[in-house]
């Protein structure tokens, strides 16, 4: 066949050789073998199906598959959830005395990660400005630096990674956290990064009913990280699989709607008196916009914004909406607002998320699906009462 374009791949991806057009649930946790030589060939096989859950499941595998195909690599492997993946990667690719260069505008979660558990077993990190041109190869350490971990857009500022100066750093294996954009809105490893990360909870699945998380990379890095995840534990249910899947064939339709709602929202943010800044890719005033314009399909559903007054301020405004919920997620079909310094960020300290950008007056927003007319008109009468 001719090459697909990302949307007709999603719809293509992942389907086993039943014929089924919805995905099929494979809800066992082990298979009976054959005899004695067919079960010690799969106890020692890598990521194959047909042998005990935890080592790998039709439903789950066939989201994989899908996953890999969408980002252009050779396999891919899923996870409980999204710190179920970057923790397996960081665990299976460093040791004690083992270095990571981390951008510094990264998810609560895996900050928290990388000073906690990362620091009493003796790995080392040092955390950069994405932004900065040369700032990760500058933090490399010949020999010792193993990973070099980055998020792009990041969250939730919306900072951006060069990926291709990202690639060209030689040593470490290099990834990236592309939850924000999806598979559908960039593909990092087209570009020569190691790596690329998705919490599938958010845009991946897209209707809050599903946690997972997956990578996606050359096989022999996918096997060796499997090795170790297996281990972990971190196994991704093929119930979420399931629905994760079926998260992927609306994915072009739904991230088309999300980013046009998002880029009106945006610029009418821009014209509000009680916003001080905006914060999202597609905007022309964004720092990097050009950037994006150049590594990106499409620029997300996700943006921010600051507010004058603080966070007093953000609390009236999250109040006051009629239509914008309050929840901590992001991708899905219902447009919702958080405030990051006192929820996704909260376990981050405060001198680390002043470096990130992340104010008391920060206000995130994940755009759904509603009409663009409705949400704008919530955000503009809750801000013209302020």
């Amino acid at each position: 066949m001719p090459k697909q374009q990302p949307e007709t791949t999603a719809i293509t991806a992942g389907r086993d050789a039943s014929g089924a057009l919805s995905p099929t649930i494979w809800t066992s946790t082990t298979w009976q073998s054959h005899g004695l030589d067919e079960t010690s060939k799969a106890a020692t096989s890598i990521h194959q199906t047909g042998n005990y859950a935890r080592y790998s499941n039709p439903s789950v595998r066939d989201f994989e598959r899908a996953i890999a195909e969408l980002e252009g690599a050779e396999d891919a492997l899923a996870f409980g959830s999204g710190m179920g993946a970057i923790t397996s990667i960081i665990l299976a690719l460093c040791s004690t005395g083992d270095h990571i260069v981390a951008q510094s505008q990264l998810y609560g979660g895996t900050v928290s990660f990388l000073n906690g558990p990362c620091k009493r077993l003796g790995i080392d990190v040092t955390f950069v400005d994405g932004a900065k041109p040369g700032a990760f190869t500058a933090a490399v350490r010949p020999g010792k630096t193993m990973l070099v971990i980055a998020e792009s857009p990041s969250n939730p500022q919306m900072g951006l990674v060069d990926f291709a100066e990202l690639a060209s750093i030689k040593g470490p294996y290099t990834v990236v956290d592309s939850t924000l954009a999806t598979p559908l809105g960039q593909n990092p490893l087209t570009h020569g990064v190691s790596l690329v990360v998705h919490s599938a909870t958010k845009g991946i699945a897209g209707h809050n009913d599903a946690t997972l998380g997956v990578i996606a990379g050359e096989k022999d890095l996918i096997d060796a990280i499997w090795s170790y995840a297996v281990l972990h534990g971190a196994t991704a249910s093929p119930y979420d699989a399931v629905n994760g899947l079926r998260g992927i064939r609306t994915l072009g339709v739904r991230l088309a709607h999300q980013c046009n709602t998002a880029l009106q929202l945006a610029e009418a943010l821009t014209k509000q008196s009680a916003v001080t800044a905006v914060h999202y890719p597609g905007l022309s005033s964004h720092p990097q916009h050009a950037l994006a314009s150049k590594q990106m399909h499409h620029f997300g559903s996700l943006l921010s914004f600051d507010i004058a007054g603080g966070k007093d301020a953000a609390r009236k405004v999250v109040d006051g909406l009629k239509l914008v919920r309050p929840a901590v997620s992001l991708g899905g079909p219902e447009t919702l607002i958080c405030h990051p310094a006192s929820s996704t960020h909260v376990g981050v300290a405060p001198e680390d998320q002043a470096t990130a950008g992340i104010t008391q007056g920060l206000l995130r927003v994940s755009v759904g699906l509603e009409s663009a007319t409705d949400v704008i008109a919530d955000f503009q009468q809750v801000l013209a009462s302020l």
